[in-house]
């Protein structure tokens, strides 16, 4: 029978991946100080630890392959139309955009891509602290088994 202190603590771990928006890091420190401290204590709180570390560690690695496939588009794009701006001293400055190249809009999409992901991981953080609190198991979507 799960206590209301194993129940909290799990809660907890999740939650604590929102410090990364006030620690840098927060998202793994958080999750790893309070998994490591309580693992051997409870197996619910065991499994929920490893699902929100795994959780952490997977969003880092689509964020990266996101970047990796996003920023060389809108370089390309701003490489191949370095002469939008005209500058010729202080009396003739003209701005010359011309049609949108098909990388920025594979960019474009990405980055859309991106934003989205990054609401359903609020939304699954949500949702998986709900579940501890409730003392149900919680399995992330999307996810690498780092730690089994």
């Amino acid at each position: 029978m799960l206590d209301n202190h194993q129940k909290n603590i799990a809660t907890f771990i999740h939650l604590s991946t929102f410090s990364r928006f006030v620690i840098p890091m927060g998202n793994f420190i958080g999750p790893i100080i309070l998994w490591i401290a309580n693992k051997d204590k409870s197996e619910f709180v065991d499994q929920h630890g490893k699902q929100a570390i795994n959780f952490q560690i997977s969003i880092l690695l689509y964020a990266l392959i996101i970047g990796t496939l996003t920023v060389p588009f809108f370089v390309f794009k701003f490489l191949h139309g370095i002469d939008f701006i005209d500058f010729h001293g202080l009396h003739d400055f003209h701005i010359n955009i011309g049609k949108p190249s098909p990388l920025l809009y594979i960019g474009g999409g990405l980055g859309v891509l991106a934003f989205i992901g990054f609401i359903l991981e609020l939304v699954f953080i949500i949702k998986a602290s709900l579940k501890a609190r409730d003392g149900e198991p919680f399995h992330y979507p999307f996810t690498i088994n780092f730690i089994k």
